[in-house]
């Protein structure tokens, strides 16, 4: 079993629930959830909506590869209504990205492990650290509390909601 973090989000529809049935997919699809984070509603990130996020973190034990894995991800988040043609960072039903894949670095054409942009979103960072505080980064060898505490960006957690 490969111990994975994946962050989802949502900012359509009943978000909660979006997030709900994400998590009930993985567990189907994908493999056993472990630490599951609290919810937090956030600014969106990277688009112009006025649409708030709300953004969790899950730990998840799965016997799939990371290609087959991605794959599965892409058909929860269509089940969950996620149109893909939209533009990116558009606001969306569900969305789910691989974060850590174990210690793997992966550098795939349509994959790249670690999530590229971990080190700079808090709405990832904070939910990441609230159930893996002392993971660490395979990349840049700094645990989530330190690269919590270097982050720089600007948009606000609103609230823990759970």
């Amino acid at each position: 079993m490969n111990k994975i973090f994946l962050s989802l989000g949502s900012n359509l529809g009943d978000r909660g629930q979006n997030l709900k049935k994400g998590i009930g997919l993985l567990e189907q699809l994908a493999g056993k959830p472990g630490a599951i984070s609290s919810i937090y509603e956030t600014e969106p990130w990277g688009c112009d909506s006025d649409l708030n996020f709300y953004n969790q973190v899950i730990e998840l034990f799965t016997p799939l590869g990371p290609l087959p894995l991605l794959e599965a991800i892409h058909e929860i988040e269509s089940k969950c209504g996620r149109v893909r043609s939209a533009p990116r960072y558009a606001p969306r039903t569900l969305d789910v990205d691989i974060l850590l894949y174990g210690n793997s670095i992966l550098d795939f054409p349509e994959l790249v492990v670690p999530h590229p942009n971990l080190q700079e979103r808090q709405f990832v960072l904070v939910p990441l650290t609230e159930i893996a505080p002392h993971v660490i980064h395979p990349v840049l060898n700094k645990d989530m509390e330190q690269l919590l505490r270097a982050c720089l960006d600007d948009k606000k957690i609103i609230q823990r909601l759970q």
